[in-house]
């Protein structure tokens, strides 16, 4: 079914009535009687809209998207029953005329400010409250043939973004000039503008153009390299500074369409890189070979992060893989889907074993204080046998 506005594909009513039974089974486990929902990307993944409204969820019924704004749209994107609601005080009302009411109730308390918190929990007194999301987040993170179809589509973007930078990379441009161009192509393509992280202060520009020594400067979010951007009050991404030869240039483009998103990183050269960057480019590539040797459906996260520094400490590069310094960060590879920091985190502490529909960005990257950085970033579906690439974009160092 398509979109009267759109051409993007409204969600199947029966994958989101599959989601909600299975969140449903969940709650069963966990002795919840209720979930409410309140989080944008949580609504969109279980009901198929972005519009304001709280989402109830009981054990064993039908659950009511009751609606603030737009009710009109929201009943075009929904397989399921809405309700309109003018004020939030009307709420413990509306639970009771449609028999909602419950005693443990499951919200998602790691996004939800504690002043909305407060709340819904002074409408609610007789409530006992606790944490839902990591049910949610683990059901997120297998994706159906459905979610796949999206994210492949997101990684067409990219494939077709990275094409174009032979076309308009050149000395003397800024970082900031290229980003924009490769913004537009992205666009033009249907990419849907920016990209979603779940948790407090977590945000990210859909496009990082590094090159040389900004590629080095440590953001402040949680990833080996972003860049300076162009004022303090972002604090990541692409600058004006000018691109130089025989420098690497990193480019981090995240892919996002009909909510999906997709990340992944390559090096442009104009002329020729110094020794060691290529040496630490053919790591990286080292890393990623070897990592689609084994990893598979059943394998621990920790596995392929602990083979991953293995290999980079025996080739001498400990000190510089996944940041430098106080800036190093503790994974190489993280969960995509309609957020960016998904589910499972490739990290030393990634206990939960992969399974097949996972989907996720695993990225080998070495910096160097002071001159820059390379490494490359690939999208992998999890497969019983074995990891399916997203995209077709070669992996080796693109010489302009």
């Amino acid at each position: 079914m398509k979109h009267d506005l759109g051409a993007h594909e409204l969600i199947p009513r029966e994958e989101i009535l599959s989601r909600i039974v299975n969140l449903q089974r969940r709650m069963e486990e966990k002795e919840i009687d209720l979930a409410l929902l309140v989080q944008n990307v949580d609504l969109f993944y279980f009901t198929g809209t972005i519009q304001n409204g709280y989402l109830l969820i009981p054990q064993g019924k039908a659950p009511i998207f009751f609606v603030q704004k737009d009710y009109g749209r929201t009943v075009l994107e929904t397989p399921l029953k809405c309700f309109k609601m003018n004020s939030f005080k009307d709420l413990p009302h509306h639970l009771r005329e449609h028999g909602l009411e419950g005693k443990r109730t499951g919200m998602e308390l790691d996004v939800i400010p504690v002043a909305l918190f407060s709340r819904i929990r002074d409408l609610f007194p007789q409530w006992e409250i606790s944490s839902i999301s990591d049910e949610v987040k683990e059901l997120r993170s297998v994706k159906s043939d459905f979610e796949i179809r999206q994210i492949k589509a997101s990684g067409q973007i990219i494939t077709e973004v990275f094409s174009r930078v032979k076309d308009h990379l050149r000395e003397g441009m800024s970082e900031v000039e290229l980003d924009g161009i490769l913004t537009s192509v992205g666009r033009s393509l249907g990419h849907q503008g920016f990209l979603r992280m779940r948790g407090l202060n977590q945000e990210m520009m859909n496009i990082h153009v590094l090159s040389g020594e900004t590629a080095a400067i440590s953001p402040f979010a949680d990833i080996p390299m972003g860049g300076c951007g162009v004022t303090p009050a972002i604090g990541q991404g692409s600058s004006l500074k000018k691109i130089n030869r025989d420098e690497p240039v990193v480019i981090d483009y995240g892919g996002g369409y009909n909510g999906y998103v997709t990340d992944e990183t390559r090096v442009f050269v104009l002329g020729h890189l110094k020794d060691h960057f290529q040496r630490a480019y053919r790591v990286a590539l080292n890393i990623l070979q070897a990592t689609e040797a084994f990893a598979k459906a059943g394998e621990y996260p920790s596995r392929i992060y602990e083979r991953a520094v293995e290999i980079a400490t025996r080739e001498g590069l400990a000190e510089n893989f996944m940041g430098y310094g106080e800036a190093k960060v503790s994974f190489v590879g993280h969960g995509l889907g309609l957020e960016i920091n998904e589910l499972p985190i490739i990290s030393k502490g990634g206990r939960r074993r992969l399974q097949p529909g996972m989907v996720f960005a695993f990225e080998p990257k070495f910096v160097f204080p002071g001159e820059g950085a390379v490494g490359v970033e690939l999208d992998y579906i999890v497969r019983e046998d074995g990891l399916e690439r997203v995209t077709r974009f070669p992996k080796e160092i693109v010489y302009v």
